[in-house]
Order: C-alpha cells, then structure tokens, then sequence
C-alpha cells in the first residue's frame, strides 16, 4: 500500500542555510533517502518552495477563483513529503520517524487511496 508522508514545520525553525546545523540536517536527509532507497519503499519525495509561492485555487460557480498563499492559516506549513510504498501503516510510519523535520516539526502520515 502506498502511504503520503506530509512534512510541517513552522517556518525559520530547521537550521539556516550555510550554517554547521545546516549541513548535519542536510546529512540526516541523505542517510534518510539511502535507507528509504536501499529498503526499497520509496515512490517519490520532494522538498516544496516555501507557502509564500503558492497559490490557491477553487472553482466557483463554473469559474476558477485564485488566491496567492496557503489557503490554511496555521504556524507550521507544508515544506515536502515523501511517497512510501509499506507493508502496512506500522512500517510507513517507521520510516516517517527518520524523516528530519520530525524532530521538530510534524509528519502527517496517511494511506493513498486506490480506486482500482
């Protein structure tokens, strides 16, 4: 079963650019993907720009509507995520915890649903 890791953080939390901290969160990162690699559950994982970039979007009355920004108002935004291919939700969230963020920001974990 695939399972979406969703990476939150509040913004200017992980260690700055350039900086020691920075190059160890970096390192923590790599050894991450090696094992999500070498173990074979990884579909796919992507750092995203930050919130500032977005752009939300709806479709009212058969029109589309856009606002710049996440739509949702909250503290901790959503910075990347990963996509695992897991057994069960027991393993997807074992390797959920060996994401870097987690240690100060939130992973939210959940199943993909299949149609087919």
């Amino acid at each position: 079963m695939k399972y979406m890791a969703l990476i939150y953080a509040e913004p200017g939390s992980s260690p700055a650019y350039g900086t020691p901290e920075f190059g160890a969160f970096m390192a923590a990162y790599q050894a991450a993907n090696e094992a999500f690699a070498r173990d074979g559950v990884l579909v796919l994982g992507e750092a995203l720009e930050t919130a500032s970039t977005a752009t939300t979007l709806r479709v009212r009355g058969g029109k589309p509507e856009t606002m710049d920004g996440p739509f949702a108002d909250s503290k901790e935004q959503l910075g990347g995520f990963y996509i695992f291919d897991c057994a069960n939700l027991d393993d997807a969230l074992r390797y959920a915890a060996m994401i870097p963020t987690a240690s100060y920001g939130a992973v939210e974990v959940r199943p993909i649903q299949n149609f087919g």
